[in-house]
């Protein structure tokens, strides 16, 4: 199986290695030479040009920034030059409308198309164990699950276009909201003389227990080892939650849904980014509420 591999950031270029690992032949483009030369050593081939990576690909897989760029590269780059029939998967995280649009533009020319954005950050993607949110047709289905395999811990089918990017904006808009609480509620426990660690064990086997307390806990030495560990390195950058929550926010607000708590999540971790804190980690926001945000290193 041939793959085109085009976006080789922080995630993509994780995700394309492991796709080269599994004994794929990847051809590989990125703006970045240094993104390219990293693939390079991660036994990718590379390509001058976006549409010269899809000529010759069986699958052509998409890690980009936003919608504007996957519907760019999908019009000029892939469509004109991919190989007849190629399944098309785009893994970015971007507004349901573009990978509706996208999709189409696909199936009338005669590919076959999946939006399958992902959950589990820059650690899951250079392991290999990402879990993939993928709307396709049902008959598409296979082909897909087959493809996103040697990046995959788990790849679920959504539903229909469109569909896996609703799945993505709705579980990190829970995310970003259970993490607030989350903090809220360390910080207060703290405010009032009880320990994190005697907290940790009370929530984590009580009725508050999340995901956010158990697996990602935002307090440093309490719990699983968390980017907190780390002064907030690396790990989901709050820049990219704030990005998730307002695509939550667009598609509330098209849909005429109500997500009060969205809305609030996202002004909490625009604030927290505005200060100069988008790329620490965004269980970091804890230290803003402790008022102990000057800890954290600035971008």
């Amino acid at each position: 199986m041939t793959i085109a591999f085009i976006g080789l950031g922080n995630m993509g270029g994780g995700m394309a290695a492991n796709q080269a690992r599994a004994g794929r032949k990847v051809m590989a483009f990125d703006l970045s030479a240094d993104a390219l030369a990293r693939a390079m050593a991660h036994g990718c081939d590379t390509a001058a040009s976006a549409a010269e990576a899809v000529k010759a690909a069986d699958v052509v897989i998409t890690m980009l920034p936003a919608g504007p760029h996957v519907r760019a590269v999908y019009a000029h780059d892939i469509i004109p030059n991919a190989k007849p029939g190629a399944l098309l998967i785009d893994c970015s995280t971007i507004d349901v409308d573009s990978a509706r649009s996208v999709a189409e533009l696909a199936v009338k020319a005669g590919f076959k198309a999946a939006d399958a954005p992902v959950s589990g950050g820059t650690a899951a993607a250079d392991a290999g164990t990402l879990a993939f949110m993928v709307g396709a047709e049902a008959d598409d289905f296979a082909a897909v699950e087959a493809a996103l395999g040697p990046m995959a811990r788990v790849v679920i089918h959504a539903g229909a276009s469109g569909a896996g990017q609703a799945a993505k904006i709705c579980n990190n808009m829970l995310l970003g909201i259970s993490m607030l609480g989350t903090c809220e509620a360390f910080a207060l426990a703290e405010k009032l003389g009880l320990g994190a660690d005697r907290f940790f064990e009370i929530a984590s086997k009580s009725s508050g227990q999340c995901w956010s307390v158990t697996s990602y806990c935002p307090v440093e030495g309490v719990g699983p080892a968390t980017p907190a560990d780390r002064n907030y390195d690396g790990g989901f950058a709050s820049a990219m939650m704030l990005k998730d929550l307002k695509l939550a926010q667009e598609a509330a607000a098209r849909a005429g849904a109500a997500t009060p708590l969205g809305a609030q999540a996202e002004a909490l971790y625009a604030l927290f980014a505005g200060q100069g804190y988008a790329q620490r980690d965004f269980s970091a926001v804890l230290q803003m509420l402790r008022g102990q945000i000057y800890t954290l290193k600035k971008d």
